[in-house]
Formats: structure tokens, C-alpha cells, sequence
């Protein structure tokens, strides 16, 4: 199917493999105005995919030279990888690199492979690697590392956090404005976003937040303990952690639990994976028996863990796992989904923390595929999340020259509405700014905004 221009100055993306993160990339990248050719060996993807989207469509294999040639390689911006095998994805790149002049992108995820990514990146010439299954992983320990949460995303490499919980019926901040909150609360934090049923708020100081709401706010990790201690949320770490199934994302999970001091308990149905498992992870406890029979989950402790991981293959079985867990258990249960056919139905589940693999790799591709479009702005994409069910983006930029928006107070700045700057970190040290704060070169500050398609820090400006 031919392809129309986006009239947006896009980039020319090659994307190779059509699948979850694929059709992701695709989904996401073509509503940002690039035109996209597609490459898949699958014809009925390739159909399907250039139906639901005015983008090129090629049967084929992505490493070949003739199938990149008739893809358009040579006037490319950017070619990103993303079929089931890495050794495909890499030589994909590859021939990318000798043929045309773009960047290229490769998902990786072999355990073996992944401990050589800066090897990969360096001799191959590749912009990024991407993993989703280790991706996955970071983000279900950072949850579990505070488990009160919903969600965790990091920035300020890794010194100051986004927290999004629920706020407890008759809490000592329901009913209270967000300014009271900034005045009594001994902690330096801002609140980003509220959620209140199907509505999603970025609140001024009037706001008042009241239980039920889902509030998500950011502060330095000492004093996101020091906010939720002093409402009276716990802050206890997971001290153990059962996962049912066996993969790469429950090996990456349980090294970094591990790692981290976390009792780890996996069951995984295939033996000869539960001995090459034993063998990765000698200090796990590894049980080679059927996660979902829930005589074995009661038998090996389910009743009594503090943390509780489905990373089965099969959404359904998650699910399906999940809500058993909590029906039988007190413990923290986060939800692995790789499809999103269910996303409408999810919410009234109240499946406590989800994590989407597909959506943490495409924000850090579309991160960068936004830094590499836009360099007029003087700042550069480091980070990239979604929120609230991609109604709210959450941004890291890092400023590299002066502009309209350094030097100024940021309450004389004419900002757009509904956007906070959340945090500035200088030199490593964190700032929750206020209205009295500037934006200096160097500085790398974070905006929250439900507007889309950031590039530059000076799209915060009205």
C-alpha cells in the first residue's frame, strides 16, 4: 500500500517485524508524523498493518540487502529491529549500517547477548539495544522495592522517582487541597497528575484530592519514603517474591531481586528449564510443577509471600493468577500483559500493578526518535513515560544550551496548561522547583503534561 506524506517533516523509519513491539512502534510513531515502511516475512501482518495505517508494507526478510534496497534503506533515517530473533535484528542492523547512512536500533534479548550490549552497540554502530523481557523485569523490582505503589518510573538517573499509588479512604490527605499539602508536608515532592474515575488531572494549588483518587507524584527516592511514612503509607520492601513461570523475563526479575537481598521462588512447569534455571540462579528456589494448580501455590507459600509475579506466557493464565493470588493472599501481585485486547476491561479488575513489556520499549524508542527529529530546541529527550493510560507523558529532558527557557523564573515563564515542571536535577542534586527557580544549561528537568509530542524543552512555552 502506498503511502501519503505526514506534511510534518517525519522521519523515514524502516521498522522490521510486525509484532507486539512492532505494530507498538507503528501505532505510536505514525500518529507522530513519520512515514513508516513496515517489513515482515509474514504477509497476512504486513496486510493487516498497512490496513489499519497509511504506511509501506513489504513481505520479506528485513536482512536482506535487496528487501532493504526496495524498503527504501538508502534514504532512511532510521531502520529498528524488532523480529523474534536477535540474531536476525543484528544483522538487520548490520546491513543497514553498510548500505545506507541511517541510525539502527536492535531488540536483544538473550541473557548471553545482553551482557555484551556496549560491545554490540560500539562494533555494530548501533544506536540503541533494546530488551524488553530485562526492561520488564527493572521495572517490576523497582515496584517491588516499594510495594505500596502502583507504579515506579525513575529519573535523574535513578535519584528521584515518580510514584503513583491509591489514596486510602478517610487518609489524612483526603479532603485536602494540593497547597495545604506543600505547606504541612515535611518532605520536598509536587503532585504531577491525579485520577479520579475516567478523569485525569494535572492539579493546581486549589485541587483537593480525596480517597479513591490515584495520585502520582515525584520526589528524591529519600524523600518519596519520608511523603508516604508521614501519610501513613507503608514503605516496607518485598522481602521475598514467588513467579510463576520460568522465561527470560523471570530470570532477569530474579537475578535483580536477588541481588537486591529478595528471597526468590519461581515455578516453572519445564524441567529441563527449571535445571538450566538452578543453575543460572543458585541461590533461587527453583520448583519444577504447574504455577496455576492452586493446591501447589498453597503448598509452596502463597498465602503467606509478601510478593507474588505471573510471568507465564499467557495473558489469560496472568490474569487469571493474579486474581486468585488475591483472593487467597495479602501479598503485592504485579501483572505481566503482552496483549492489550483486554485494556478496556482491565481497570474494573483491579489488578493492583500492570506492566506492559510492548509499551516500556516502544517509550524509549519513540524517546529517541524524538531527540534525533528535533534539535532546534536546545535539549535533548533522556527519558520518556507514559502515564494514566497515555494520557499524560512524563518527559526528562537535559538542557544544552541557553534559550527562551533558561535563566527565568519558571513563574515568569508563559507555560502552557495543564504541565508541571516536576523535578530539575543539577549537577546531581535533586530540585522540587518552585515558582522562584530557573532552568540553567545542564540542568536535566522533567515535565509532566497530558500534552503529546514534546520534542524540546521549549515546547513547555504557550
Amino acid at each position: 500500500m502506498g503511502k501519503t506524506s505526514s506534511g510534518k517533516d517525519g522521519l523515514n523509519i524502516l521498522i522490521v517485524g510486525g509484532g507486539k513491539i512492532g505494530s507498538t512502534l507503528i501505532e505510536q510513531l505514525y500518529k507522530e508524523g513519520h512515514d513508516i515502511t513496515v517489513i515482515d516475512k509474514n504477509a497476512s501482518i504486513i496486510q493487516s498493518l498497512t490496513d489499519s495505517y497509511d504506511i509501506m508494507g513489504i513481505c520479506g526478510n528485513g536482512a536482506s540487502y535487496t528487501i532493504q534496497m526496495e524498503a527504501g534503506i538508502e534514504s532512511a533515517d532510521l531502520l529498528i529491529a524488532v523480529t523474534d530473533s536477535d540474531e536476525l535484528n543484528l544483522l538487520c542492523c548490520t546491513v543497514a549500517k553498510m548500505v545506507g547512512h541511517c541510525s539502527a536500533i536492535a531488540r536483544v534479548r538473550t541473557p548471553d547477548y545482553s551482557k555484551e550490549v556496549p560491545y554490540l552497540r560500539e562494533k555494530l554502530g548501533l544506536a540503541m539495544v533494546i530488551n524488553p523481557e530485562y526492561e520488564t523485569a527493572k521495572e517490576i523490582s523497582r515496584i517491588l522495592s516499594l510495594p505500596s505503589a502502583l507504579e515506579v518510573n525513575s529519573f535523574a538517573h535513578g535519584q528521584a522517582e515518580l510514584i503513583k499509588f491509591k489514596i486510602p479512604d478517610g487518609n489524612m490527605i483526603d479532603g485536602r487541597s494540593v497547597a495545604e499539602l506543600g505547606k504541612s508536608i515535611i518532605a520536598s515532592m509536587i503532585i504531577c497528575v491525579v485520577e479520579r474515575g475516567d478523569e485525569v488531572y494535572i492539579p493546581s494549588g486549589h485541587f483537593v484530592v480525596k480517597g479513591g483518587d490515584t495520585l502520582s507524584f515525584i520526589a528524591s527516592r529519600k524523600d518519596v519514603l519520608s511523603f508516604l511514612q508521614q501519610i501513613g503509607i507503608p514503605t516496607r520492601q518485598a522481602k521475598d517474591t514467588m513467579i510463576i513461570g520460568g522465561g527470560k523475563a523471570a530470570y532477569y526479575l530474579a537475578s535483580a531481586l536477588l541481588h537486591q537481598g529478595v528471597s526468590v521462588k519461581i515455578l516453572e512447569k519445564n524441567r529441563q528449564r527449571c535445571e538450566d534455571l538452578s543453575i543460572l540462579l543458585p541461590k533461587a528456589t527453583v520448583i519444577c510443577g504447574d504455577g496455576t494448580d492452586e493446591d501447589l501455590l498453597i503448598e509452596e507459600g502463597i498465602r503467606s509471600t509478601d510478593s507474588f509475579v505471573p510471568l507465564t506466557g499467557s495473558d489469560e493464565e496472568n490474569i487469571l493468577l493474579t486474581l486468585n493470588a488475591k483472593k487467597i493472599s495479602d501479598a503485592k501481585v504485579i501483572t505481566k500483559i503482552n496483549h492489550l485486547n483486554y485494556k478496556s476491561v482491565l481497570g474494573s479488575l483491579e489488578l493492583d500493578s500492570v506492566v506492559y513489556p510492548r509499551y516500556i520499549c516502544a517509550e524509549a524508542i519513540v524517546a529517541y526518535v524524538r531527540a534525533k527529529k528535533e534539535s532546534r530546541n536546545n535539549s535533548n529527550i533522556e527519558t520518556l513515560y507514559h502515564l494514566a493510560n497515555h494520557r499524560v507523558e512524563a518527559l526528562e529532558f537535559e538542557v544544552t544550551e541557553e534559550s527562551s527557557v533558561t535563566g527565568t523564573p519558571l513563574y515568569k515563564l508563559n507555560k502552557k496548561d495543564n504541565l508541571v515542571i516536576a523535578c530539575i536535577n543539577r549537577d546531581g542534586r535533586i530540585i522540587i522547583p518552585s515558582g522562584q527557580d530557573t532552568i540553567e544549561v545542564g540542568d536535566e528537568v522533567t515535565v509532566v503534561t497530558t500534552h503529546s509530542g514534546f520534542r524540546g524543552l521549549q515546547d513547555i512555552l504557550a
